[in-house]
């Protein structure tokens, strides 16, 4: 067994409490005229030592990751961001919000980072602009019931899509999509919605196959949509374009952690979707947002805000346990008043491109 296959089956599931929550976000650094700035690496330095792994650079320069310790709810979550953000302004860096730069001239400037190195040799012009997500963890108590939360959050992703899509704008136009992140990330390899997998080991066997056709050194370049992540002992939801307002970040969070305490007490194997369903349902989500209507069971599709109104309900009672009952009064205003593609084109319509931006950068500030 080689060095990479021995490394992919060691695993901290059980490591930390299940269910605990874990949420990165990813946001994009702008100038006085809230145009794209490479400052990522000026960021990290200005905050210093004390927050080293809680805000990361990635391989866009203008580009940084907030990320949260191993919260118990999305309260904690909530706190935590927000003070990132709150750190990163203070030390006199704008940022925005957005899955896309509404107005970005799509001239990239990368981080010189060795873990780099190989996904600039893979993507090379498709590196075109900085997507930025939000990536949600949830802790599983072992390898088996995380393969089987995250087969059935595949089920729940083109929802997510719908409720998240925040990225209408491509360089100053309307792309007449909900989520254009979501266009662009689909150009990169090993952006997709992952296959069901009948366990962990079967996991581990495509991981360890795909490692070796891509070249890469670990299941951690393999980008799927939502995937098991070994190294922290979570499952990891990642296909959804970041939320300019904080709190629905955790919202968003909250959604997906009573989802998979949903699942986790959910008996036996539960029939599902094709992938192939679930993939038209997903593309659907992104160019149409709420207005989309999804597949529900093998032949009813369904418009988003009732699908979205039909999983809260059911997943209310284990957001109560999970003290997530006032995130979810925010997922349901998004539900009723729009999801943030909406809000971009409200504030697009009123006052330009200009007016969207500076709308984004004081939303993004808590």
């Amino acid at each position: 067994m080689t060095t990479v296959e021995q490394k992919s089956r060691e695993h901290r599931f059980g490591s930390s409490p299940a269910l605990s929550l874990g949420v990165e976000e990813e946001l994009l650094l702008v100038d006085d005229a809230r145009r794209l700035t490479p400052a990522a690496e000026d960021v990290i330095e200005a905050v210093g030592q004390d927050l080293k792994g809680w805000v990361s650079t990635e391989i866009f320069a203008t580009q940084i990751e907030l990320k949260t310790g191993i919260c118990g709810d999305s309260g904690q979550a909530l706190d935590e961001l927000a003070h990132l953000r709150r750190v990163v302004a203070e030390r006199g860096f704008a940022m925005i919000a957005a899955g896309l730069h509404p107005d970005d001239p799509e001239e990239p400037e990368l981080v010189d980072s060795r873990r780099y190195e190989v996904v600039k040799e893979d993507l090379a012009s498709l590196l075109t602009t900085p997507p930025c997500g939000l990536h949600v963890h949830v802790g599983m108590p072992d390898p088996e019931t995380a393969v089987r939360v995250c087969n059935a959050l595949r089920h729940h992703l083109p929802l997510l899509q719908a409720l998240t899509a925040n990225s209408p704008f491509r360089q100053g136009e309307d792309t007449g999509l909900a989520s254009a992140r979501a266009a662009v990330v689909a150009s990169y390899p090993r952006f997709e919605m992952p296959r069901a997998f009948r366990d962990y080991e079967d996991f581990l066997r495509v991981a360890d196959q795909l490692i070796a056709a891509a070249g890469v050194g670990d299941y951690t370049y393999l980008w799927w949509d939502l995937r098991p992540h070994p190294n922290l002992g979570t499952v990891e939801v990642r296909g959804m374009d970041v939320q300019t307002e904080v709190g629905d970040n955790a919202a968003i969070a909250a959604l997906i952690q009573a989802l998979a305490a949903k699942e986790i007490e959910r008996p036996g194997e539960q029939p599902g979707l094709c992938r192939e369903a679930l993939e038209e349902s997903y593309f659907q989500a992104g160019r149409h947002g709420l207005e989309a209507r999804l597949m529900v069971d093998d032949e009813t599709a369904a418009p988003a805000r009732e699908v979205a109104a039909r999983v809260l309900e059911e997943v209310r009672p284990y957001a109560r346990r999970l003290h997530a009952a006032g995130p979810f009064e925010r997922i349901e205003r998004i539900v009723s008043g729009g999801n943030g593609a909406d809000v971009q084109r409200r504030a697009h319509a009123k006052a330009g491109i200009e007016g969207l931006l500076g709308d984004l950068a004081a939303r993004t500030l808590v």
